[in-house]
């Protein structure tokens, strides 16, 4: 009998188990077995694949690039959501407040989410250093380090972050641009009272990353059941919305420059080394 393809996934949301139950049973019905194996945080994810532990890893951004970071750049991305491509964050502001550009964040205070966050901290704080502004040199940052390890998947830092700007606690907080719409559709946030100070540069959220030994013809079989997952399909639509998508797409990594950068400049790996 065929070994099932071992996929490894962050437990973030109980949401994440009936997800995968949906997606094995998909994959089962095609001949293609697989099985998820569950982590409670991404680094111990991200061993378990440069170990051989799991075969194919569901990586936050943060966690692909940890995964580049200990193989050595053997590895591979390849497949991700559509809604995982050209993402942006935003950093925004009182609409009454006196801040209009960047420059005028000098001296205040940016709440952000929680340490590992790409979307919530990280990169935010990379667009500002862009635009000539230091963490804690020139600005101050108040964080919400809500559930570190899971990279900012729970948005409680993130909403947090918000609810202290709110408050008058912050001067402006940063968060993903699917939260600020989804929080302006649903009245979390008055679209009145907030604007959008300054958007990052795009870039790419999370993908399926395997050791560049996996065997080619798994990995075909794998992305090909995959990618007939159809929207379209009452059937399958339940799972994608769950898992925030329309469509599977193939893997890329031009999106993690800006992340990169990050990483680099705030020195998160400095105390992992790998």
């Amino acid at each position: 009998m065929e070994q099932p393809i071992l996929v490894g996934a962050v437990l973030y949301d109980p949401k994440v188990s009936v997800i995968w139950e949906i997606i094995r049973d998909f994959f089962e019905a095609r001949d293609c077995p697989i099985d998820a194996v569950f982590y409670t945080n991404y680094e111990l994810m991200v061993r378990a694949l440069v170990q051989g532990h799991i075969d194919i890893a569901w990586n936050s951004p943060l966690a692909w690039l940890d995964a580049v970071r200990q193989l050595g750049g053997a590895c591979r991305a390849i497949a991700m959501r559509d809604t995982d491509r050209d993402r942006v964050s935003h950093i925004i502001t009182k609409t009454q407040s006196r801040i209009s550009t960047v420059e005028d964040l000098r001296g205040k205070t940016v709440a952000v989410g929680a340490k590992d966050s790409p979307q919530a901290t990280l990169i935010p704080l990379r667009w500002l250093q862009h635009h000539g502004l230091e963490p804690e040199r020139d600005f101050q940052v108040r964080r919400f380090d809500v559930l570190v390890g899971k990279h900012g998947d729970h948005v409680g830092g993130e909403l947090q972050a918000f609810q202290c700007l709110a408050r008058g606690e912050a001067d402006a907080s940063a968060l993903l641009d699917l939260n600020w719409r989804g929080w302006t559709r649903n009245g979390t946030i008055d679209s009145h009272a907030y604007q959008i100070l300054t958007t990052t540069a795009p870039f790419d959220h999370c993908c399926f990353t395997v050791r560049a030994d996996f065997p080619p013809d798994r990995e075909q079989r794998f992305v090909q059941v995959l990618f007939a997952m159809h929207y379209d399909d009452p059937k399958h639509r339940e799972m994608m919305d769950m898992e925030g998508l329309k469509a599977w797409v193939p893997g890329r990594t031009s999106g993690y420059t800006l992340l990169h950068e990050a990483v680099t400049s705030q020195h998160v790996f400095d105390e992992h080394p790998g």
